[in-house]
């Protein structure tokens, strides 16, 4: 009989249970590891481990060697702390565990939003204009001529996940209508200003124009040498979602994985300037969203733990893909029962009772 790949994805995003139902077409042994002992991950996993926090990036390295030493771990893909542990890529192979990411080179080349823009911009890719900013005298600078060129100024930072920190600015002044309702997605200017500078550390933003809708999320898996096997994007029009294979997606997509030897997997973003799709983000990691593909008949998880392993994927041509537009409804997924969880380990078998609620999708046909 033939021993299952053991497979471990550390601290990672809650609809990564459905990554791991993906893995599961195949015979795996998932390893799953968080501080956040409800986490649903680590219902889904076979093995769902409470992992130390507070950890230094170095620490945090030699806690993931001895880890993957302690459970002989073939396959690894971190998200926590993915540059540390990329950079020390050759101790993970010689424990005979292959990493599931880019190079390091290219992982560091993304990590900040600034050197992620500049290097695109350099290899001819379309970027938006884009204003780093450090001082409220170049946040000044950067809103008037963005407000010249008619644009609506739109601030988010150096670093960070996803739209994280993301407001547009404003010159309108502050008045109590803004307490009714949500909390606004804008930023008064001049008080934006005074922070920038009262900061007691260093400033590290963006200031770039508003850019249009549709957002497209293009999910990519590409060989160890960069060589882009995959690619879909996923549109995303308010509750709709759809698939895309549109070359003005895919084309720059292949030129940035190939160019920046992206292997594994990866997803770039696209937003529009004046109808224009423009490169808006890079993740150096797989999407929450991943595992949406799966309805247009793409398994990229299990690809990439076969390409991880030294063996080519079967994968369908990009224009044989189908899939039907769908929504993302919130279902009920499986915790651990406190007991277990302080445990530190716990097969799936231990009846979880508690649930939490996770994003899936859902074809439209379905909700009509």
């Amino acid at each position: 009989m033939i021993a299952p790949t053991r497979v471990w994805l550390n601290r990672t995003y809650a609809e990564n249970v459905f990554f791991i139902d993906l893995l599961r077409t195949a015979p795996v042994e998932v390893y799953a590891t968080h501080v956040d002992a409800d986490s649903p991950v680590l219902a889904a996993a076979d093995h769902g481990l409470l992992e130390p926090d507070g950890l230094s990036a170095e620490a945090y390295v030699e806690f993931a060697l001895d880890f993957c030493d302690r459970h002989r771990i073939d396959v690894f893909l971190p998200r926590l702390h993915q540059l540390a542990i990329a950079r020390r890529h050759a101790e993970f192979d010689a424990l005979g565990t292959a990493l599931i990411c880019p190079p390091a080179q290219a992982i560091a080349t993304f990590e900040s939003k600034v050197d992620g823009y500049v290097a695109m911009a350099a290899a001819g890719l379309p970027v938006p204009s884009w204003h780093h900013v450090r001082t409220a005298d170049e946040l000044q600078r950067a809103v008037e001529e963005l407000e010249d060129a008619g644009e609506q100024p739109c601030l988010k930072p150096a670093s960070g996940a996803g739209g994280e920190g993301f407001r547009t600015i404003t010159r309108e002044p502050f008045h109590l209508g803004q307490l009714a309702g949500w909390p606004s997605g804008s930023v008064q200017l001049g008080q934006l200003a005074e922070a920038i500078a009262a900061a007691p550390g260093p400033v590290d933003l963006l200031v770039m124009p508003y850019l249009e809708g549709p957002e497209v999320s293009v999910d990519c898996l590409a060989d160890p040498d960069g060589r882009l096997l995959a690619a879909v994007g996923r549109t995303k029009r308010s509750r709709r979602r759809s698939f895309t294979t549109d070359p003005v997606y895919l084309e720059p997509t292949r030129r940035l994985i190939e160019t920046f030897g992206m292997a594994y997997l990866s997803n770039v973003q696209f937003r529009h300037h004046r109808g224009v799709p423009v490169l808006l983000d890079i993740n150096t990691r797989p999407s929450g969203g991943l595992h949406q593909l799966r309805l247009c008949g793409l398994n990229l998880p299990l690809a990439a733990v076969q390409l991880a392993l030294g063996r080519l994927p079967v994968l369908p041509r990009t224009d044989e893909l189908r899939g039907q537009d769908y929504a993302l409804v919130a279902g009920v997924q499986p915790i651990l029962p406190p007991l277990a969880a302080a445990l530190h380990q716990v097969p799936v078998a231990a009846a979880p009772v508690r649930m939490a609620a996770v994003h899936q999708p859902k074809p439209l046909a379905a909700l009509v």
